[in-house]
């Protein structure tokens, strides 16, 4: 339990040397470390779900699940860890409102990939949808494309035509020979039952039109068996360029497709937008639970300590600029003096030197630095 204990500290950022001398203190920061540290699992969930979609790949999904999960706590970490309770109410809000922006901003990104598996069947039943329509839009298309089966089929209904008009004129004339002989009246019979001469000219002229369409028959048929052949080899094209299309058409199941398919549903359905806002306004929730309980907490033991800690270190740093900024002064006015008699005694020896040449005394510049030059007071 106390190893558990302290690993929630640690999630909240808490100073454990601290805490340990504010033990009032001790649950509100083991209740922070412990939202932190299920945000960052929440999150790993989500980044592991939202890159399997992509990757298709559990190894790779878990590695940078685990990556996002671990860069999630640690910058809620930080956001809690970095936020200190002050006297004044306004001064907190300040701090904290960048904060809740990012805050705000890492909810709604761990909580999409969670809605997506939440409204998993719904978005299939809807790929599914859209799948359909996608190869209805492909086979429409690849129709399009290829003319030559329309033209050929065209001519095969006319070939088929003709030899329908061929057999209906036969047919006419097996109905004229039929009455000629039948003895029925009619516009183009005589009425004469038997044989007659109008009779046998009926009958030629039947015999005539069935030889016609005899021939007409086997030469359109043979030229129907041609198209056809030729249909089913633009046919068999067609189809070889539609299985190109079809696995990117089975593949529409990606991330961003799921994305446009969630959209798509709380479009349509009033139930599905108020889930996803619940969902969202959830994880709103839990990723700025953690700031709200510092800024509606009051000022606790331990923000005394932590303050009275800085506050040392800010001395500390303060005494030893102070100490450190007057040995620098005392080592440069020492530095001053110091070169200042080095030079009067370089000066002096150069007019030793001139007064051995020239037999003239010179007046020393040590002694009027002496007259002229005040003491150097000492640093110290």
């Amino acid at each position: 339990m106390q190893v558990l204990t302290r690993f929630f500290w640690f999630c909240s950022g808490a100073n454990f040397n601290l805490l340990q001398k504010a033990p009032t203190e001790s649950n509100k920061y083991l209740g922070i470390g412990a939202t932190v540290f299920f945000t960052g699992v929440f999150a790993a969930l989500a980044g592991f779900y939202a890159l399997y979609t992509v990757f298709q790949s559990w190894a790779i999904a878990l590695i940078f699940a685990l990556l996002w999960g671990a860069m999630i706590f640690n910058l809620d970490r930080f956001i809690v860890s970095s936020m200190r309770k002050k006297e004044y109410a306004w001064s907190e809000w300040k701090l904290a409102f960048p904060r809740l922006v990012l805050a705000l901003l890492l909810a709604v990104v761990i909580s999409k990939p969670l809605e997506l598996k939440l409204f998993e069947r719904e978005i299939n039943r809807k790929l599914d949808e859209q799948k359909t329509e996608f190869i209805k839009q492909s086979k429409d298309s690849l129709a399009k494309g290829f003319p030559e089966i329309q033209a050929l089929e065209a001519e095969k209904e006319v070939l088929k035509e003709e030899v329908n008009q061929a057999r209906a004129y036969r047919d006419k004339l097996q109905q004229e020979y039929d009455a000629e002989r039948f003895g029925e009246k009619t516009a183009s019979t005589s009425g004469v039952v038997g044989l007659g001469t109008n009779a046998k000219k009926k009958e030629q002229q039947l015999d005539a039109s069935q030889e016609d369409l005899k021939a007409l028959s086997a030469r359109n048929d043979t030229r129907i068996q041609e198209l056809e052949v030729q249909i089913e080899e633009f046919r068999a094209k067609r189809q070889a360029e539609f299985e190109k299309q079809v696995p990117g058409i089975d593949g529409f199941d990606g991330f961003a497709a799921r994305m446009d398919g969630l959209a798509k549903l709380t479009e349509e359905s009033e139930a599905m937008a108020t889930a996803e806002l619940f969902l969202i306004l959830l994880f709103i929730a839990i990723e700025t639970a953690p700031i709200f309980v510092k800024l509606i907490s009051s000022r606790g033991p331990y923000d005394e300590l932590l303050e009275l800690h800085e506050d040392q270190v800010k001395l500390y740093k303060n005494e030893k600029w102070q100490r450190a900024t007057g040995e620098s002064e005392a080592r440069l006015n020492y530095f001053k003096s110091t070169h200042f008699y080095a030079s009067d005694l370089a000066a002096e020896a150069t007019n030793a030197a001139n007064e051995q040449k020239s037999g003239v005394v010179q007046p020393r510049p040590s002694e009027k630095s002496k007259k002229k030059a005040p003491s150097t007071p000492n640093p110290r």
